[in-house]
C-alpha cells in the first residue's frame, strides 16, 4: 500500500525515511488509486495546470459578466489599472486570481483546486510564480502534487467544503496548498513547506461561507484574490525560516474544530453574514425573480 495522507508529521517521516522528495508519496498514492503509471499521473497534472492557465487568460481576455450581474470584468479592471499599489507583479497576482475565479462564476472551464469556489488561488499564484522565477512546467507539476498532498491531509482532519467548514475550508485550504507548493517550487525544505501551510491556515481560520444570493460570486471572487496574497506572504515568511510555532497538524485540527462549531448559517446556506445584509437580500430577491420562468397553466381535462 502507498502512504496514507493522515498527518503532516507522518508525511515528513516517510519522506525522510525513504529519502524521497515530498511529491513522491503523492505520485505513489495516485498510481495506486488510479491504477496508472507515474508518467500518466504527471501528464494529468500538467493538463490540469494548462487548464488553470487558460482560465486566467480567458478571464483577462473575454467578457466576464455573470448572469446575476454581480461579476463584471473586475479582473481586467485590476490588470489594466495604471496605479500599482505595491508592484506590477503583485497587481498581476491579484488580477490573475480574480480572472480564473470569474471564469468559474461565468460558467467557464476551471480546475476545482480543491473546489470551484477556490479555483482562482492556485492558478493566480503559480502562474505568477512561474513567470517571475522562470520555472519549468515540471517544477510546477511537482508543486501541484505537493499541494494535492496538503489537501488530502486537510480533507482527512478538517474539510475542503464550505458547506462543512465555512470558507476557511475552501479558500483557506487552497491558499495553504498554494503556499506549500510555492515554497517547494523555490527549493524550500520540508519544514519550510509545512510552516507555510501552518501560517496560511492560521491567517484564514474562522472565515465564514456567506455567498450572496447563494451564488459563488460575492464575496467568493475577491476572497480568491486575498487568499492568493496571503499564500504569498506565508511563503515569504516560511522561506525565511520563521516558525509557525503551532505545528501544522494542530493548525488543521483547529480548522476542523472551528468548522464543526460554526453555525450552519455561516456554511454556504446564504442565511448569514453578507448574504443576510439588506443589500444582499435585495440582490437575492432580484436574482431569484429574474431566474424564475413562469410557465402557463396546463389545461386540465374536464
Amino acid at each position: 500500500m502507498s502512504f496514507l495522507f493522515e498527518t503532516f508529521k507522518g508525511w515528513k517521516a516517510y519522506c525522510e525515511d525513504k529519502n524521497v522528495p515530498l511529491y513522491q508519496p503523492v505520485i505513489e498514492y495516485e498510481v495506486e488509486q488510479k491504477n496508472k503509471e507515474e508518467n500518466a499521473i504527471r501528464a494529468g497534472i500538467l493538463q490540469a495546470y494548462q487548464v488553470m492557465r487558460e482560465a486566467v487568460d480567458t478571464g483577462l481576455r473575454e467578457e466576464m459578466t455573470s448572469r446575476s450581474g454581480m461579476i463584471n470584468n473586475g479582473a481586467k479592471k485590476v490588470y489594466n489599472h495604471k496605479l500599482a499599489v505595491l508592484s506590477p507583479e503583485f497587481q498581476k497576482l491579484i488580477s490573475r486570481a480574480l480572472a480564473a475565479k470569474e471564469v468559474n462564476s461565468c460558467m467557464g472551464r476551471v480546475v476545482a483546486a480543491p473546489t470551484a469556489g477556490a479555483s482562482g488561488i492556485l492558478p493566480g499564484t503559480l502562474y505568477t510564480l512561474q513567470e517571475i522565477h522562470d520555472l519549468p512546467d515540471e517544477s510546477i507539476v511537482e508543486g501541484l502534487l505537493v499541494g494535492a498532498g496538503i489537501a488530502l491531509i486537510i480533507e482527512q482532519n478538517a474539510s475542503l467544503a464550505g458547506a462543512v467548514g465555512g470558507c476557511q475550508a475552501e479558500t483557506g485550504s487552497a491558499a495553504a496548498m498554494a503556499a506549500g507548493a510555492m515554497v517547494f517550487c523555490l527549493g524550500g525544505s520540508i519544514e519550510q513547506v509545512f510552516n507555510a501551510v501552518g501560517i496560511t491556515i492560521q491567517c484564514m481560520l474562522g472565515l465564514v461561507c456567506d455567498p450572496v444570493a447563494g451564488l459563488v460570486e460575492i464575496p467568493c471572487v475577491v476572497r480568491n484574490a486575498s487568499a492568493a496574497a496571503i499564500a504569498n506572504s506565508s511563503a515569504q515568511i516560511a522561506l525565511a525560516d520563521v516558525d509557525a510555532v503551532i505545528p501544522v497538524d494542530e493548525c488543521v485540527e483547529a480548522m476542523g474544530e472551528i468548522g464543526a462549531s460554526m453555525e450552519n448559517k455561516y456554511k454556504e446556506t446564504a442565511l448569514g453574514g453578507l448574504a443576510a445584509t439588506l443589500t444582499g437580500q435585495q440582490i437575492a430577491k432580484r436574482v431569484l425573480i429574474q431566474d424564475i420562468e413562469i410557465l402557463p397553466d396546463e389545461e386540465l381535462p374536464e
